[in-house]
Parts: C-alpha cells; sequence; structure tokens
C-alpha cells in the first residue's frame, strides 16, 4: 500500500504531543509508537501475523491497547471480548478457529477461569518490529454481537471502514488535537473501538482511568455516558472541563442536557450498531425526540418501516472459522429495527426482534431461555425484558415447572452458563392458561399476563 499507519503518521507529525494518559503512565505519539513496536515484535515472534486472529480478552487496558494498535501494524485480527463463563468462551472460540489447536489467546488481565487458554504473553525484550507499510483494507478488527438465536456473531471489520465511521462523526462532532476523550466504554463494543478511531483519526489524546468517573473525568474535554452518569456529575457540582458528550443508552431527558448546556458542555446522542461500526445517525440532544440526521460516508432507506443501513462503515462480513459470511443484500444491512423519519432526522420505534439491551449489553430472550430450559425442573421458560431506570431493561423469566421455584438452585445452574447480567432478577410461575396455548407459548401472551402482576 505504500501508506503510514494513523499511528506512525502522528509519530511523525506531532511526535512530542500526547497521545494517551494512563494512570501510570503518559505517552506522546512517538513513546507511543515505540511501545507497540516492541509489541509487534513479542506477538510476530509468537507467531502473530497477518491473517492471524488474535483472541483478547478483558477489559480496557494500556496493554490491550498497544496490543490492539501492534495488531494493525502486523496485519493481524484483534477479536476482542469481554470475561465471560468457560461456556461462551469455548463457543466464541469455535467461531474464530476451525480447530482448537489454531487458537491464539491473550488476557488482559488474570481470569482464573480462562488462565488455561492463554497461550500468547507480552514478553518486551526492547527488540522492535517497523512494519514499512499500512494496509487499510486488512481485516482488522472482530466484535461479537448476538444474532437472532443468542449464537455470537462475529463482526469483522477493516480499519478503512472504522475509520470511515471516525471521519463521518468528526465532520458533525468536534475532537481535535488539544482534545482529551475519556476511554469510558469496552473495546470489546463496537462504541468502545470506535472511541479508538476516533482518536487516531484526530491525532488527539484518550484517557484510560482507573474506573471512578468522578476522578478519572478530570482534565477530560470529551466522554461517552449514559445520562444517569451525568446526571450525577452536574448533580455534585463537579469542576468540569468538558465540552462534548456523547449520550448512549435510554432516553435523555431534555431538562439534563439544557442543565448541561448552561455548563458549555454540548450533549448528542445517536444511533448504530456494531455491523455499522458504531454510529449511524446522530444529533445534538434539542427537544425533538429522535436518533438524529444521517451521519456522512453511511446509507439509510427505510421498507415500511423496518430500517436498512449502507454505506462506507458496513463491516466486511460475519467471520467464521477463517470465512467470511456476508452481512449484506444488495449492499444492504437488515438492523431489524423499526423506524421512521421526522423531517431529515430518524425516528426510532423499536426493535423487530427480541434482543433487548441492559447494562450497555445487546442480551436476547431466546439465550437466557435457551440456559433456564437445561434445567430439570423446569419443563419451559419464556424471558421478558422490564424498562429498568438504571440498566435500560432487565429479565425477567415466567417459568413453567411443578416444582417450587427456588432461585438459589436456578443460579446454580447458571453460574457456568451466563454472565449474571443476564440472570432474571425475578421468576415467576407459567399460569395453566399460557401453557394450554400449544408447543410454543405466545410471548405477547406472557407479557400481557407479567404485565398484570406487576401492576
Amino acid at each position: 500500500m505504500g501508506q503510514l499507519s494513523p499511528l506512525r503518521q502522528w509519530a511523525q507529525s506531532s511526535p512530542s504531543l500526547y497521545a494517551l494518559y494512563t494512570p501510570k503512565q503518559s505517552y506522546t505519539w512517538a513513546e507511543l509508537e515505540s511501545a507497540v513496536d516492541q509489541v509487534a515484535a513479542s506477538l510476530a515472534s509468537q507467531g502473530v501475523g497477518a491473517g492471524s486472529v488474535l483472541t483478547c480478552v478483558g477489559k480496557n487496558s494500556v496493554e490491550l491497547i498497544l496490543v490492539y494498535l501492534a495488531c494493525l501494524e502486523l496485519e493481524a485480527i484483534c477479536a476482542i471480548t469481554m470475561p465471560q463463563t468457560e461456556t461462551e468462551f469455548r463457543q466464541k472460540l469455535t467461531t474464530l478457529y476451525a480447530r482448537p489447536n489454531e487458537a491464539k489467546v491473550w488476557l488482559s488481565s488474570n481470569i482464573p477461569h480462562l488462565n488455561t487458554y492463554q497461550n500468547i504473553e507480552l514478553k518486551l525484550s526492547g527488540h522492535r518490529t517497523k512494519q514499512v507499510s499500512f494496509n487499510a483494507d486488512a481485516l482488522a478488527s472482530i466484535v461479537f454481537t448476538s444474532g437472532s438465536t443468542g449464537a455470537p456473531k462475529a463482526v469483522v471489520h477493516t480499519s478503512k471502514q472504522h475509520l470511515a465511521s471516525a471521519y463521518g462523526l468528526l465532520e458533525r462532532f468536534c475532537f481535535k488535537q488539544g482534545d482529551l476523550w475519556l476511554l469510558s466504554l469496552p473495546m470489546y463494543h463496537v462504541s468502545g473501538l470506535a472511541i479508538i478511531y476516533r482518536w487516531l483519526g484526530s491525532g488527539a489524546t484518550i484517557k484510560i482511568g482507573v474506573g471512578d468517573l468522578a476522578q478519572d473525568i478530570q482534565g477530560v474535554t470529551h466522554a461517552s455516558l449514559v445520562s444517569t452518569q451525568l446526571k450525577r456529575l452536574l448533580d455534585n457540582e463537579m469542576k468540569l472541563s468538558l465540552s462534548h458528550v456523547l449520550l448512549g443508552g435510554s432516553h435523555v431527558p431534555l431538562a439534563l442536557s439544557q442543565q448541561a448546556e448552561k455548563l458549555g458542555i454540548e450533549t448528542w446522542l445517536g444511533y448504530g450498531m456494531t455491523e455499522a461500526a458504531s454510529t449511524v445517525t446522530a444529533k445534538r440532544i434539542d427537544a425533538e425526540y429522535s436518533a438524529g440526521e444521517l451521519l456522512p460516508k453511511r446509507q439509510l432507506r427505510l421498507e415500511g418501516q423496518r430500517i436498512y443501513i449502507g454505506g462506507e462503515t458496513l463491516a466486511s462480513g460475519y467471520y467464521l472459522q477463517g470465512k467470511l459470511l456476508p452481512i449484506t443484500e444488495q449492499g444492504w444491512f437488515d438492523s431489524k429495527d423499526l423506524g421512521e423519519m421526522v423531517g431529515r432526522e430518524l425516528k426510532i420505534i423499536g426493535r423487530a426482534d427480541n434482543l433487548f439491551i441492559s447494562g450497555g449489553e445487546n442480551v436476547h430472550c431466546e439465550e437466557i431461555e435457551q440456559v433456564l430450559n437445561r434445567i430439570p425442573f423446569i419443563a419451559r421458560s419464556v424471558v421478558v425484558p422490564i424498562e429498568d431506570s438504571e440498566f435500560g431493561h432487565r429479565p425477567i423469566a415466567v417459568i413453567a415447572t411443578t416444582d417450587t421455584i427456588d432461585e438459589q438452585k436456578i443460579a446454580e445452574y447458571l453460574k457456568d452458563s451466563l454472565i449474571k447480567l443476564k440472570w432474571p432478577i425475578a421468576y415467576y410461575k407459567m399460569p395453566e392458561e399460557l401453557q394450554q396455548s400449544g408447543i410454543k407459548v405466545p410471548r405477547h401472551k406472557v407479557k400481557q399476563w407479567l404485565e398484570g402482576q406487576l401492576s
């Protein structure tokens, strides 16, 4: 290709400007380039190279950023996933690798029940591997998202697609050299990875915190938050350097946005998805409740109310054991979301399937039901998401059983198969009339019955 990676471009043009702040150390662009080269040398010595898939498990850390940037230099594919149960992890490895001995796994922190899977370590010897060119069209990242059955799908993007997403947003949302964005979202979500590419696209600075928002937000100009976090910061009358906040999650109260605007903080919201490299539409929050206007480098069309996405940010495909499965039909991706246009802005009506978002995680009702239905004393189960002010939604399970509901016993079965966020917060015994509906209990009837119980 002959072009330099964004990291090397900034290391050449702005070597002494700060690129990354961490709790222990700060890096200029030149220092970051040197550190990445050492990590790339370590990975290369362990067989990570062009086309390799390196599975990285863990939360945000400076090491994870270094590994990700090193993979870009080596043209390796970095598959980032959250800490999870061994059952869930093995399922993801099966998606990525045709044979178990092909797996390359690095843990960004100690995860005892997954330690035996780790076969890649960061052995920094001072030796540096420096690539002379950067291929933006090489497959770069894999982020997992659930399909309609709850089975994990490995969404694979190139850097070119991620950068198209970043540049399109940055045409509307100002983030430039001298600004500092807090990496508050995990890199195993596309929204966290999007911050990395906005940083690489702008040559600005990012910060990894310690996990205490009140402390981490100090000195930060840009942040991705949920409305409850912003409200807490404003209500505590903290001294803030914030100029821009991108808000995700549930509906944002206009009063909160107005409270922030008085302090000189622009509040934005958007709509996006993993397959489209994060944000598709965005807007500065106003009295009109919508998901905003279409961003540059994206396309959008509605068939009835069904939302289809196109453009330069769409993923290359779903990765399955070295092969790419298409995500589009005739260039369009079916979001399975429903919406309508209000002027130039997209208004989201709801989801067309049974996926719901809890604590920022995509969760499928069927995924939880499959685990519950394996429990010997549960004949069948139907999971219904209910609104929750903190998490967005939480699952409740309605189960058919002849036994008394023993939540402690159910928890024993769930602990090895589902992360705790996906555990139902309450269980109700399914009434006889619902069980007589046939082989499949209609979800809408269960939901109606449950709403009656909760009212």
